[in-house]
């Protein structure tokens, strides 16, 4: 049992632990959830033993056996297979001694003690969790120093799973992971023999993986049973009581207070009053828990509908280099309303297939029609290292709003969560949901007809993560989504395509079905203790869905309504403007009288077609935002 009393930390004067203490029971599946920034990576570290506290203690049994997943990726000669053989080092000191071993009492211990371990069955073992991350078996026979950080960071982690230690730290492992990947992970996990605290963001990972949740909030643990679903709801029924008993014990508080100011100075009650400022000075104030606000995400609407379709592919093929394309007979539509989630492995081609879709790569044959006036905005993983690291927030919204008074920039920047304190830091020295904040304004400015969010979620946190998924299903644009956030997808996504093979195709299953086939693929069955919550929690998910297309479907007359009522308004206006403009010379009342009155008059019955439309717009606007809301 992992025992953590009373821990202290802090980081330059500021607490990240105080007094912290929590119990996690041997074998338990624990998920750490807190704000960013609130020392997750931090506790997992004093745990791991590589920081040490400033007060407080962690304890465990003698013996274990723990591994904190390094944060550096694997280099060198050695072979992917081998490097995740090498994490087992009982095996490799063993083997190694049985190959230089003479007395006849050793070998039998040494074979004795690697038949315990397993040692033969060893290599089987690490290739299906290497398979299990993505690695082919050719892959797995190359030298990792081949392989990009982000892929070498998979065989860190297939090195810990292989290693199997009691104390298994993962700190946010989906963030190097795909779709796939994650889905393979969730299943390991579930049957893993020993204990594991995990820190992670993905609410599907925090739901089928653990059994409890480990919560890190104002510098104090608090464990729950079950998965985050059920932490979320306890928590809120905690705060509920909070509330409703800091509200009690306000009014008893103005009630004494009131007495005391009555009756001080009246000498038949000065005992009684006297009393009561002696209870007024042992009540103890009940904090209510209440999370610090999350500001929202907000995605602008485009300005004018384009008419369906947006894009139409008919046997296009794209690359990077003549000749060799890396995917290939596209024959795809995109409507203005679709919310598309693009499934496949990395490496597959849904990046590229992306760029092609934003712009960013031409194609190398076939027809690829999209409306001239399509505005796309396009979010990628990769932007967050591309950012100028010296500019800040608001000197990149100042160069798009060239026009705009500084005042206008500051508003806008502060509608979306920059205030004071991070609109004039430069990029360099923002965190990472700060950056990718920036990154979404920036492509969502000039209110696109299309969106392209790839990997999107991976710097943000849970509750982040839920606003950006209320901003995804307000926009009324379309949406191509690449996330290995599963639920992300099942929220957000009506319908999905699968990148596999070359090409992209139109995947008929949901996200359930599509983690059947990959575990499948992978190695790996189902595990029945998740069946009933995955099957459970389909139905559901499949009617958001449906429910959030139907929603856009219905909100759609009332917004072109708006729309309309609102260019009247504006056409009304602009003719006003310029008669006005004409009333406004002086001499023409003397030069052309006639003309003068006439202008008047026409004036006048604009004025009242104007004062007729504004009532329309307004009714318009009232209903929308009713039927919104």
């Amino acid at each position: 049992m992992l025992h953590i009393n009373d821990l202290t930390y802090r980081i330059d004067g500021r607490p990240l632990l105080e007094r912290a203490t929590a119990g996690i029971p041997s074998a338990h599946k624990v998920g750490l959830v807190g704000r960013n920034g609130a020392g997750k990576t931090t506790l997992l570290r004093l745990i791991a033993g590589e920081i040490s506290p400033e007060g407080g203690e962690i304890r465990f049994p003698k013996n274990t056996r723990m591994t904190l997943v390094s944060q550096e990726a694997p280099d060198g000669p050695a072979s992917l297979i081998e490097t995740v053989l090498a994490a087992d080092t009982e095996r490799a000191a063993l083997l190694k001694e049985a190959e230089t071993a003479s007395d006849a009492d050793r070998i039998a211990e040494i074979q004795t003690r690697l038949s315990d371990i397993g040692a033969h069955a060893a290599p089987a073992r690490a290739a299906t969790i290497l398979s299990g991350l993505g690695f082919s078996e050719h892959e797995q026979q190359r030298p990792c120093a081949e392989f990009s950080g982000g892929w070498r960071m998979r065989v860190a982690l297939a090195s810990a799973l292989f290693a199997t230690p009691d104390l298994l730290l993962l700190d946010e492992p989906s963030n190097y992971l795909d779709l796939e990947g994650t889905l393979w992970l969730e299943n390991f996990l579930r049957s893993y023999p020993h204990t594991v605290l995990i820190v992670s963001h993905d609410r599907n990972l925090l739901n089928t993986a653990v059994s409890s949740i480990l919560h890190l909030s104002g510098h104090r643990l608090s464990l729950y049973a079950g998965g985050y679903d059920a932490f979320e709801e306890a928590r809120r029924e905690t705060q509920r009581l909070q509330l409703k008993l800091k509200k009690k014990q306000n009014d008893e508080r103005r009630r004494l207070e009131r007495f005391v100011e009555r009756f001080r100075y009246k000498a038949s009650k000065a005992r009684q009053a006297q009393s009561r400022v002696k209870m007024l000075e042992k009540m103890q104030p009940i904090a209510a828990e209440i999370d610090g606000r999350v500001t929202g995400f907000t995605f602008p609407n485009p300005e004018k509908s384009l008419g369906n379709p947006l894009m139409r592919l008919e046997g296009v093929s794209v690359g990077y280099e003549p000749d060799k394309p890396v995917l290939r007979d596209l024959d795809l539509r995109l409507d203005e309303d679709d919310r598309i989630g693009l499934l496949g492995a990395n490496g597959n081609g849904k990046s590229t297939f992306a760029k092609l879709l934003s712009g960013r790569l031409e194609p190398s044959s076939g027809h690829f029609r999209r409306s001239k006036k399509l505005i796309t905005g396009y979010f990628a993983q990769h932007q967050l290292d591309e950012l100028n690291p010296t500019l800040s927030p608001y000197e990149r919204i100042a160069e798009l709003m060239p026009d705009a008074t500084e005042a206008q920039k500051r508003t806008h920047l502060g509608s979306l969560g920059f205030g004071i304190d991070t609109a004039d830091t430069p990029a360099r020295d923002l965190s990472g949901g700060e950056k990718a904040r920036l990154l979404f304004a920036l492509a969502a400015f000039e209110g696109p007809h299309l969106l392209i969010l790839d990997e999107p979620t991976n710097h943000l946190d849970v509750d982040a993560r839920e606003a950006l998924i209320h901003a995804i299903n307000a926009y009324e644009g379309a949406v191509i989504l690449i996330s290995h956030d599963r639920h992300l997808l099942d929220a957000c996504a009506d319908r999905l395509w699968r990148v596999q093979d070359g090409t992209v195709t139109p995947y008929d299953g949901d996200i359930d079905s599509y983690r059947d086939a990959c575990l499948s693929e992978r190695g790996s069955k189902r595990r029945g203790k998740a069946d009933g919550t995955a099957r459970a929690g389909r139905v559901s998910r499949q009617q958001e869905r449906r429910a959030g297309a139907a929603r856009r479907a219905e909100l759609a007359p009332l917004k072109k309504l708006v729309t309309q009522k609102e260019s009247a308004v504006e056409a009304l206006s602009a003719q006003i403007a310029q008669l006005d403009e004409k009333l406004g010379d002086t001499t023409l009342y003397e030069r052309e009288p006639d003309t003068a009155a006439e202008i008047v008059k026409q004036r006048g019955e604009l004025a009242k077609q104007l004062d007729e439309a504004e009532m329309e717009w307004l009714q318009a606007s009232e209903a929308y935002e009713a039927a919104n809301n």
